[in-house]
């Protein structure tokens, strides 16, 4: 029997593996794409994939099908996407919740980094800090004097504990040295009608369910949490500009893969949102809802979910929440 030297053996593995890769993405995709969505619909990530389904299955020649699986935090859908086959028909969308869930919840069953690897981040949106107009402050200057003046006596409600909208309140009193109470909710529709009637002082908002209340004068819009304003409220300044320098926090969606999907599939895949991203039809729904479409580079090794997840793990630290 011919025995070839190891290297040989070596070489000629590396050869097929990288010609299955090459046929593999020559072929891809050949059937529907799954997409799950780890959150429930009507909500922005809902609303972000099913706007994409649409132009993605005509950049990619496949129908798209979208399910949303929740549960768990999200965790139940993601772990669907974890152990999922490793060649691209499966893949999923995520949020910041992605990465708070590791500092809050004990035992989820697949690694939030090396289990995935990014497509690329869909979008971001901003969130708005508002306040009843009772509050006796017109801006985010007045606000963080009002905060210094009365410490631990303005209330500020969120969706729950170790929610995007609790941490975006602890990354505040971080950044602009204050002392406000957190009033969780089990619900964000509890937290805004509170606001709205006066019960609590003010809250961090989504862009689409503050907006109305807004310009209705319902709400005062105290200032955006992203480093630049949004086109849906281009009067209203960022947090940053308006009173607490370096502030800045956004919500994000971001299409992922199960680890190990060869990079040709990656590639093809990210080519395609990059095109479904582009297309009028995305560019009027992500503009209607102050979504600002991002198609970053495809990152098969997840740094920007490890770069997210050490800064909630930061600010999940300092707001000492806990679920368990």
């Amino acid at each position: 029997m011919l025995s070839w030297p190891h290297w040989v053996r070596m070489a000629l593995a590396t050869l097929m593996t990288m010609a299955c890769s090459v046929a593999t993405a020559q072929d891809f995709p050949s059937k529907p794409v799954r997409v799950i969505i780890s959150a429930s619909p009507g909500s922005v990530v809902d609303l972000v994939s099913r706007t994409l389904s649409s132009p993605l299955a005509a950049a990619l020649g496949q129908p798209v099908v979208i399910e949303n699986i929740t549960g768990a935090s999200s965790i139940t859908g993601t772990d669907r996407v974890a152990r999922a086959p490793k060649d691209g028909y499966t893949l999923g969308v995520i949020s910041n919740n992605h990465v708070i869930n590791p500092s809050m919840i004990k035992n989820i069953p697949f690694d939030s980094v090396k289990d995935f690897s990014v497509v690329t981040v869909l979008g971001t949106t901003p969130l708005v800090l508002v306040a009843h107009p009772s509050v006796p402050a017109q801006n985010a200057r007045e606000l963080m004097a009002l905060a210094k003046a009365k410490p631990g006596t303005l209330n500020y409600g969120s969706a729950g504990t170790g929610t995007v909208l609790h941490l975006a309140g602890v990354l505040l009193a971080g950044a602009a040295g204050i002392d406000i109470k957190h009033v969780p909710y089990k619900a964000f529709s509890g937290m805004l009608n509170d606001v709205l009637g006066g019960q609590i002082e003010m809250g961090f908002s989504g862009l689409p369910a503050a907006a109305q209340h807004i310009k209705s004068g319902k709400l005062r819009a105290i200032g955006m949490s992203t480093a630049t304003r949004s086109p849906v409220l281009p009067d209203v300044p960022t947090l940053a500009e308006a009173g607490v320098p370096g502030y800045s926090y956004d919500a994000w969606m971001t299409l992922v893969v199960p680890a190990g999907v060869p990079k040709p599939v990656l590639d093809r895949l990210h080519a395609a949102v990059r095109t479904a991203l582009s297309t009028p039809e995305v560019q009027q729904v992500f503009s209607t809802q102050g979504i600002t479409a991002v198609g970053s580079a495809a990152d098969p090794a997840s740094t920007f979910l490890q770069a997210e997840l050490d800064k909630h793990a930061r600010l999940v630290k300092t707001s000492g929440a806990t679920l368990d």
